[in-house]
């Protein structure tokens, strides 16, 4: 009984012991690399697994490329997975590249890659050139009549730019700028609808790809709409604001005359106070002419007829101007 579990656990510790075996020493992808007339040997396999390089990811690398005729040193394909990149990634960029004749070397590749671009999406767009719908642009032509245009642009990818390149959002606002621009100079908006192929012209003609991952083959305006007539609008904004001001400015002045009205009422009524306070005067003055013997009673008499006659002449010329029919006609005096 005793034997039986000894046979066992060395049949079992011999099980894990081939598979250790075989997982640091993978005698199967040497012989595949072997055969595929990749030349690497199994002390470089073991070694990899030591520094965390999976040998598959190499090994399959190479042979893709050398069945695709490109030679890639296996310590570069190392050095630029441990520092990050995406081999497979790489090695399909190099092998559309060449099957395309476009000019990319594994440095630039793995440039681009480890930039956090897709490499390979970028050879497939220089192969296959992309078409970038831009948002709804609006523009004002000088006759005041507002444009909405819709273009396309179709851009390839250009591979010695795309690190350190712009991306497609710069595209994207340049064409509107240059749309913005080519709609504006436009003397009427009339000429912009008979030749919507004017603003493609205007706009590839300023080089808008200059600086970016992309080179611009077209821009096509897929679409034109009329907007609003936007100088009538700011005609009745700015006439409407002159109106505002001159209503202001009226109102000002009103309240400048009604200020200096309230001001004369005032200097009136301080005036009549002055009056007042002369005629209250008056009778001190006949008193102490009294006490000095400068006036006499018949003197003050005289004065008061005077007064009295004053008066009598002031109340029949006020009356007979305030009606002068009435003074006319008999029957009102009877009245």
């Amino acid at each position: 009984m005793n034997d039986m579990y000894v046979i066992v656990a060395i049949g079992l510790g011999s099980i894990f012991l081939i598979w250790f075996l075989f997982y640091f020493i993978p005698v199967g992808l040497w012989f595949t690399a072997l055969v595929s007339g990749v030349r690497i040997s199994l002390l470089q396999l073991i070694l990899m697994r030591w520094r965390k390089v999976p040998p598959s990811v190499i090994v399959n690398s190479m042979i893709a490329a050398t069945k695709a005729g490109l030679h890639l040193e296996r310590d570069d394909l190392e050095a630029h997975y441990l520092a990050g990149g995406r081999v497979q990634q790489v090695v399909n960029a190099l092998i559309s590249a060449d099957k395309a004749n476009i000019e990319l070397n594994f440095k630039t590749a793995t440039a681009i890659d480890l930039a956090g671009r897709d490499v390979f999406q970028a050879v497939q767009m220089s192969v296959n050139p992309k078409v970038i719908d831009t948002k709804r642009v609006a523009a004002v032509a000088k006759d005041g009549i507002q444009l909405i245009t819709l273009a396309r642009v179709t851009v390839r990818a250009n591979i010695r730019q795309l690190v350190g390149g712009a991306g497609e959002e710069t595209i994207l606002a340049r064409v509107g700028e240059g749309i913005v621009s080519s709609i504006g100079s436009a003397d009427s908006h009339k000429s912009v609808l008979e030749n919507p192929d004017s603003i493609s012209k205007v706009v590839l003609k300023k080089g808008l790809d200059s600086g970016t991952a992309f080179e611009i083959l077209s821009i096509d305006i897929a679409d034109i709409d009329i907007g609003k007539n936007i100088g009538a609008v700011l005609q009745m904004d700015q006439a409407q604001a002159d109106k505002n001001i001159a209503q202001a400015k009226a109102e000002e002045r009103r309240a400048m005359a009604v200020a200096l009205e309230q001001e004369m009422k005032a200097r009136a009524q301080e005036a009549r106070a002055n009056v007042i306070q002369a005629e209250a005067l008056i009778p001190q003055a006949i008193a102490e002419a009294f006490r000095t013997g400068n006036l006499g009673v018949m003197d003050y008499y005289r004065l008061q007829n005077i007064q009295a006659d004053t008066k009598m002449r002031d109340s029949i010329s006020e009356t007979g101007h305030d009606s002068p029919t009435q003074a006319k006609d008999p029957n009102s005096i009877k009245k």
